[in-house]
């Protein structure tokens, strides 16, 4: 009953954000024609290079993401198209769902096609591995928009915490990977003690210099592209600001969704958008609140599509998206049972 209490309670204070956003954008939001009028100037041509460059981006990131689980796996190693598969099932779960249940929905996918006994928690240490480095490229592209841009006073805060947590998780990360001494550090965690021991598992990357540059740059590539997008989408919709502004943009829209209350933070992602362009760069609110829908279904477009595709091909369903285990349910290489002792283990090279 405890349980059904704080669903009703999540789902209420969901409503009530949601309600408050839309009498935001109502109230004090443009004229609504005026937005309707933004799309019917836009410029295709480039809207089809935002697609193509977002389509890049989830290519050069499932790179990245494939660079760590060779690290974290002995031989055979999943192709690249398998990785490419579960990570676009991941997009497609996050762009759908609300939650991060994208993250658990890749490595269910890949874990069906692993052969090593413990794939499930070296492949959602690789998972972590991965964010550490996605971590990386937030810092960099917050340095820059800092350096060449004001950002809102509202997500100061917010930027100040995803720094600071990247910055720890990343020298946790390091550490973790290159000294046993630290391989108890989750004893004292409690409740995430489970996670952080699962996380370790695929940090096989950090060990290797070599490698983990490689899906760094993966990593800068993919985040580089997507700059790119927003900027070549500003165009689409008529606003011809620097790429200073895109940076603004892009990293605006990644704290609208920092905590996914709803699908895709509808509303609040315009919200944080325009509101910016307005104030900075004195580009019309109703033009901004275009933008901000044309921006958030160019990226959408890109991870439901090519997510749709791979979600038949692997054989699922959006249903048995909903239900994927979290990391409670994974099973570390030393839970296994004994029936799994005599089959050959895959473990984290040195």
């Amino acid at each position: 009953m405890s349980i059904l209490r704080s669903g009703w309670v999540r789902v209420f204070f969901v409503a009530l954000g949601a309600a408050g956003v839309v009498a935001a954008l109502w109230w004090r939001g443009p004229a609504w024609s005026g937005v309707a009028d933004a799309f019917t100037a836009v410029q295709w041509p480039w809207v089809a290079a935002a697609i193509g460059l977002n389509l890049l981006s989830v290519l050069v990131r499932a790179l990245a993401w494939r660079t760590v689980i060779v690290n974290a796996f002995e031989r055979p190693h999943p192709n690249f198209m398998l990785v490419f598969s579960a990570f676009s099932v991941g997009l497609f779960a996050n762009a759908i769902l609300p939650g991060r249940i994208g993250e658990l929905a890749r490595v269910a996918v890949l874990n069906r096609r692993m052969r090593q006994a413990g794939a499930w928690a070296r492949l959602l240490g690789t998972v972590f591995a991965h964010r550490v480095f996605d971590l990386v490229a937030i810092i960099i592209l917050v340095l820059y928009v800092t350096l060449t841009t004001r950002i809102p006073s509202w997500a100061v805060t917010s930027l100040i915490a995803v720094v600071a947590v990247g910055i720890v998780l990343l020298t946790l990360a390091v550490l973790g990977a290159r000294n046993d001494r630290y391989a108890g550090i989750e004893d004292g965690l409690g409740a995430v003690r489970k996670v952080v021991r699962l996380a370790r598992y695929g940090l096989g990357v950090m060990r290797r210099p070599a490698s983990a540059a490689l899906a760094l740059v993966f990593q800068l590539f993919g985040w580089v592209c997507q700059l790119l997008a927003v900027y070549t989408a500003m165009r689409a919709f008529g606003i011809h600001q620097p790429l200073p502004a895109a940076g603004l943009v892009l990293v605006l829209m990644n704290v609208a969704t920092i905590f996914p209350l709803w699908p895709g933070n509808v509303g609040l992602v315009q919200a944080a958008v325009a509101l910016p362009l307005f104030t900075y760069y004195g580009v019309d609110k109703a033009r901004g609140i275009a933008f901000g829908f044309g921006l958030q279904a160019i990226e959408a477009s890109v991870g439901i599509s090519v997510g749709l595709i791979f979600l038949a091909r692997e054989g699922l369903s959006v249903a048995m998206l909903r239900v994927m285990p979290d990391a409670a349910q994974a099973e570390t290489p030393e839970e296994e049972p004994a029936a799994d002792a005599e089959r050959p283990r895959a473990r984290v090279s040195g």
